[in-house]
């Protein structure tokens, strides 16, 4: 069965520990479900006409998710290629409630997680969703707890991903 998981990220390395420990409970569990993956943060567009007409997602993605990251949830992809069907990233840049529980309502989120440490490598422009995703009663969310490493070999690196 297909199933659509949201996962609140900031889009750092740090961030996918918490995509990391979703599937690795859910290949324990050997669940039989194949999953999308939805992996969003919050952005604000701005108020600028000329930001609103001339910005596109793949601009703001080049801002504010680094290839690393990308690299990093491709590996993980690899690794659990039997639960995952697809991972896509993608930014909310609603200011409302009924505005996010619309879009959950869209693409059929079932399920979400978070980090319990809070999102605190935001870049420009963008913005913290748990607070939407805490306040939305159409979703079964849960919190994943991650801490981050005392001692890492190589600190912002791909490495840090499989410690």
């Amino acid at each position: 069965m297909n199933k659509t998981i949201l996962i609140a990220t900031d889009f750092s390395l740090e961030s996918l520990e918490t995509l990391k420990k979703v599937l690795h409970e859910k290949h324990s569990q050997n669940d039989e479900n194949s999953y999308h993956i939805l992996l969003l943060s919050g952005y604000d567009m701005g108020d600028s006409i000329r930001d609103l007409l001339f910005t596109t997602k793949s601009h703001v993605f080049e801002k504010i998710r680094s290839q690393e990251f990308c690299d990093a949830y491709s590996i993980i992809q690899n690794k659990y290629p039997k639960l995952i069907r697809k991972i896509s990233c993608d930014i909310f840049t609603g200011n409302f409630q009924r505005t996010f529980n619309q879009y959950i309502e869209v693409l059929n989120i079932e399920e979400t997680y978070y980090p319990s440490s809070s999102l605190n490598q935001l870049k420009k422009g963008q913005f913290n969703i748990i607070p939407y995703i805490k306040k939305c009663k159409h979703l079964r969310a849960e919190v994943i707890e991650t801490k981050s490493p005392q001692m890492v070999p190589e600190k912002g690196r791909l490495a840090e991903i499989f410690l």
